[in-house]
């Protein structure tokens, strides 16, 4: 299993959550978590998927995600599970 995190920030507005999963569902993308808050306005949201059956490059996917991202105006982010770790060991 190759296993990426998915992050969503910004100004909370309609179907952000339906654009993301869109994306991920249509591009064979499986979602093993998922949590999401609204505090004063703001929608955060992180995600952990499933890429081994994805039709896209990594780079592919991060790019096409970054563009949604611009889109409907927030910033979204991935990193492969390995990079997250290591960013986040004490």
């Amino acid at each position: 299993m190759k296993k990426t995190i998915i992050t969503v920030v910004g100004k909370d507005t309609v179907g952000i959550i339906a654009k993301v999963c869109t994306y991920l569902a249509e591009n064979g993308i499986n979602i093993l978590d998922i949590s999401q808050t609204i505090v004063s306005d703001f929608f955060n949201m992180m995600m952990i998927v499933d890429t081994n059956s994805s039709k896209k490059a990594f780079g592919d996917m991060v790019d096409d995600l970054e563009k949604i991202g611009q889109e409907i105006g927030v910033v979204i982010k991935c990193q492969k599970e390995e990079i997250f770790d290591q960013m986040h060991r004490i």
